[in-house]
């Protein structure tokens, strides 16, 4: 069935691709500015700040077995020494990133992820894989146009190749632990619409900011 709810989570971001939104293209091809990079960096902390939270309170709403532990296995990931926030700050420092007050769409995005935590866990793990099956893609992208063109040092690097090799693991376990729930198929169809849309108007925002 895994292939069945994989094409059914699919077909609700088609159109939601991230690497096709043009503040990724433009960041492949070196035309973001140094200052759109420290504020992408200075909003995208926020989302990484709330993700083990959120894989906490997953798990928890979950009972003992796979799909629990696949959830854990994530959050440790994220928590492991360095953690994925430190090595983030990395990357945040290197290109000068002070703290910053939310903006609108990253409040957004971090309220659509407590909205599918809500609706309970099979939300929860579809609105997950919206992003982490797309994430060592968008992560490999950041980091090869990071290195080409920003001047990156190799520790400014290192939280996105850190997701380059971890990602396509989440989403596959993400995938494999919702299929255990059986899932309505109209309900984590819509999780996964509302994460992959929140993240595509996070970069819109990104666009106008650099308008």
């Amino acid at each position: 069935m895994t292939n069945l709810l994989d094409k059914v989570l699919e077909s609700s971001i088609r159109d939601r691709k991230l690497l096709s939104h043009p503040f990724y293209q433009r960041w492949e091809g070196g035309a973001l500015s140094l200052d759109e990079l420290r504020l992408y960096a200075e909003q995208y902390r926020y989302f990484e700040e709330m993700l083990p939270q959120f894989l906490d309170k997953l798990a928890q709403e979950l009972p003992d077995g796979f799909a629990r532990e696949s959830v854990l296995k994530n959050l440790a990931d994220e928590e492991a020494a360095p953690s994925h926030l430190e090595l983030f700050e990395q990357f945040a420092d290197f290109y000068q990133a002070s703290v910053a007050p939310i903006s609108s769409a990253m409040q957004d995005l971090v309220d659509a992820y407590a909205n599918v935590l809500v609706q309970g866990p099979s939300a929860a793990l579809a609105g997950l894989w919206a992003y982490e099956s797309q994430g060592a893609a968008i992560a490999d992208s950041k980091a090869e146009g990071l290195a080409t063109h920003y001047g990156a040092s190799r520790e400014s690097l290192a939280f996105w190749l850190a997701h380059g090799t971890i990602e396509e693991d989440h989403a596959k376990w993400t995938l494999e632990a919702l299929e255990l729930l059986e899932p309505d198929e109209e309900l984590v169809r819509e999780a996964t619409r509302l994460i992959g849309e929140a993240w595509w108007e996070f970069l819109n925002e990104r666009e106008l900011v650099a308008s």
